[in-house]
């Protein structure tokens, strides 16, 4: 075996087939912008990063977290369309189908499961795929903008490798609800979601009573946030329930999906995060793979619709990071991403890689505070999970 790549980083134009149409949120620019910044950069050649892509994933794949009658029903209206496709969820306004569906979304869940078992092998020490981070998707049907949970994918591919737990931290602003469906009652993984109340915001679900099946209690975590929470109410939601819990799990590898819809400026959701927020996320679950899986970590893109300010700077930091090549916030954009932002979506970018907000936080070790929202929430949570971990709701 050769030296050990710092990150197994996924990356083809042909991935932005995965297109539902101009009038979209889930735009394939998104993917391209992301990818020019990330070599604007230089992290696409640096010494340790390997770039690759993939074929579209075969139906035994697929079969492993999706249904026989699903995957043939994407398939179909990939070329034949009718209204039947609306009982898979397919040809809503939300999944809308389009020619070459199945492939251009089979190819994600091939490019995650590899980057995953790359990861898992040993011939990576890191991977990341931001093409991907499909949450919504069922194992019968469509949700979300998407069509085949590559994120389901890959972690099964774990398991069935020989990973024993695996431990899985959802960022996105929408319940990671897919995922969580897929692994309900295996307690081999541990599905963590923060997002926004899903009483405000869709798929409407994951609150803090629902904690995992019969054969999982406590294996299935949500933290339910308010909207209009920001950085440091975010921040302390994070780090009051991740890593405590990775600590109890012990996995063997982590795998995270990075959503940055949870930005101020996204237009699909309520929640005020800055880049600064999300970056310094990144940094923390880098930190805790490192410090709870053995250094293994598996990351995926998502959410994120705000497809020129925020989407290639959240994830370029990403990138950077898993790279063990981190970009300095203050770092100025490459001015030659900046003219091609100018020249092919006729608007200006931003000039640095920040937001410069401050991302101070309050620790709970501070204590429980009953009148802050964002306490409650927290502690809601710990109430419903942490004793099932041996832990302590009120005190780290």
């Amino acid at each position: 075996m050769g030296a050990v790549e710092a990150l197994r980083l996924v990356w083809d134009e042909a991935f932005t087939a995965y297109d539902f149409g101009v009038e979209h949120p889930m735009a394939p620019i998104r993917l391209e912008l992301t990818a020019r910044l990330a070599d604007a950069l230089g992290l696409l050649d640096a010494a340790g990063v390997h770039v690759v892509s993939a074929e579209p994933a075969s139906d035994e794949l697929l079969l492993t977290v999706h249904e026989q009658a699903y995957v043939e029903a994407v398939r179909r209206a990939s070329t034949r369309p009718t209204l039947e496709d609306l009982r898979f969820g397919l040809g809503s306004s939300d999944v809308p189908t389009f020619p070459g569906m199945h492939e251009a979304s089979a190819r994600i869940c091939a490019a995650s499961r590899d980057v995953a078992l790359a990861v898992w092998s040993g011939q990576a020490e890191h991977g990341v795929n931001f093409t991907g981070g499909l949450h919504h998707a069922m194992p019968g049907a469509a949700s979300g903008f998407c069509v085949y949970n590559d994120v389901g994918v890959a972690i099964q591919a774990l398991l069935e490798a020989g990973a024993k737990r695996v431990a899985y931290v959802d960022v996105d602003v929408h319940h990671g609800d897919g995922v969580e469906k897929i692994f309900w009652d295996d307690p081999r993984v541990l599905t963590i979601s923060l997002h926004e109340n899903g009483r405000v915001l869709f798929p409407g679900t994951g609150f803090p009573e629902e904690i995992g099946g019969a054969q999982a209690q406590g294996e299935a975590v949500n933290v339910a946030l308010p909207p209009g929470t920001s950085d440091a109410g975010w921040l302390r939601a994070f780090h009051a329930v991740v890593p405590p819990l990775l600590a109890a799990f012990e996995p063997d590898v982590l795998v995270t999906q990075q959503g940055c819809d949870s930005h101020v400026l996204d237009p699909l959701a309520h929640l005020a995060l800055s880049l600064d927020a999300q970056r310094a996320s990144y940094e923390a679950l880098h930190d805790f793979s490192h410090r709870y899986a053995h250094g293994r970590w598996v990351a995926f893109g998502g959410g994120g619709y705000e497809v020129v300010d925020v989407v290639p700077r959240a994830w370029a930091h990403l990138i950077a990071i898993a790279a063990h090549r981190p970009v300095p916030p203050g770092t100025d954009v490459p001015a030659s991403w900046r003219d091609y932002v100018a020249a092919r979506c006729g608007r200006s970018a931003p000039q640095r890689m920040t937001d410069g907000a401050n991302i101070d936080y309050r620790s709970w070790a501070t204590g429980y505070d009953p009148a802050d929202a964002i306490d409650r929430v927290v502690l809601a949570t710990r109430k419903a999970i942490f004793p099932l971990h041996g832990l302590d709701p009120y005190f780290d």
